[in-house]
């Protein structure tokens, strides 16, 4: 099995089995086909190696001397580990169909039993492997954040690029707004003392209560940026303001309001502007920033303001 293009390294599989001839079998097979192999010994081992070392594929023995092997599936997908990663559960016997169900509920993509058909068995990792790097390729392709269903970084410049070549063609008015939640008490707190319960909550508030004639996607962790099309200045700050109201009016942390730091660059004709829409996005971002970080209760700041202040 090659490894995907662009890395140098082999596909990592994780072996989690106390029946050292069984665990050797399975190296012996599939580490000249191009596996590297870590050994786990018992279930709680196999469990903290998959969190630390992000294996590209498992292998999990049923019968394992501290926890069931299928118990093992389910909690490595808990940990954070990802459907995304296959994982082959192996065992002495034939297992029941029960078995079998339970193996499957719990993420396995395979079982595989005594004995092992070398051939069979290397056909089906590469198989899972191939499968696996195609949704990672897809992930990494997606114009979507996983977490929030918005526009992620890669969603929000193609966006821009296509909603600024709308207002271009037509004369418009384009407006950015970014957006931040933040609690009253800490207000002039950094983005990293925002939960990211906290900040997932806002940002589906801000995808409900959103235009949908505007673009919203997730820049940062507590960051949200709106492309807004056919709005000026004085509509970029009111999109700040309803949004806030709305979101203060929601009950997201544990009953204290919340409230929305805003930051926004608008032109009246995007044909006529000095800049990109994907420069709009940078100064609307930096223009948060700036308000973020000097005053001490949420704010709404026009880039133009931190330009004159800036101004010698």
């Amino acid at each position: 099995m090659r490894s995907s293009a662009g890395s140098q390294r082999p596909p990592l599989v994780l072996i989690a089995s106390d029946q050292e001839w069984s665990a050797r079998s399975l190296e012996s097979i599939i580490g000249p086909r191009g596996y590297a192999v870590l050994r786990a010994y018992t279930g709680r081992q196999a469990i903290e190696m998959a969190s630390q070392s992000q294996p590209d594929l498992l292998i999990i023995d049923v019968r394992l001397p501290d926890l069931d092997g299928i118990d093992v599936c389910r909690q490595v997908l808990e940990e954070g580990l990802g459907a995304s990663t296959p994982i082959v559960v192996t065992a002495a016997t034939q297992l029941t169909r029960s078995q079998r169900l339970a193996a499957y509920r719990a993420g396995a993509w395979g079982i595989c039993s005594q004995p092992l058909d070398a051939e069979v068995l290397v056909a089906m990792l590469d198989t899972f492997m191939r499968s696996k790097q195609d949704v990672e390729r897809m992930r990494g392709e997606s114009l979507l954040d996983e977490e929030t269903g918005l526009y992620n970084l890669r969603g929000l410049v193609r966006r821009a690029r296509e909603l600024g070549a709308i207002a271009f063609r037509q004369h418009e008015s384009l407006a950015c707004v970014a957006l931040s939640p933040r609690r009253p008490a800490q207000a002039g707190d950094s983005p990293e003392d925002v939960t990211d319960d906290l900040a997932l909550r806002v940002g589906d508030v801000v995808r409900r209560a959103g235009r949908a004639s505007d673009a919203i996607g997730r820049l940062g962790p507590a960051d949200f940026v709106i492309i807004a099309p056919a709005t000026r200045a004085e509509g970029a700050r009111r999109i700040v303001e309803r949004l806030s109201d709305v979101v203060s009016r929601e009950p997201l942390d544990e009953g204290e309001p919340v409230k929305l730091a805003g930051g926004y660059y608008a032109v009246d004709d995007f044909a006529e502007a000095a800049v990109d829409a994907e420069e709009m996005v940078l100064r609307a971002a930096a223009a948060l920033r700036h308000g973020r970080n000097t005053v001490s209760e949420p704010s709404i700041v026009a880039f133009e303001e931190i330009s004159l202040q800036d101004a010698p």
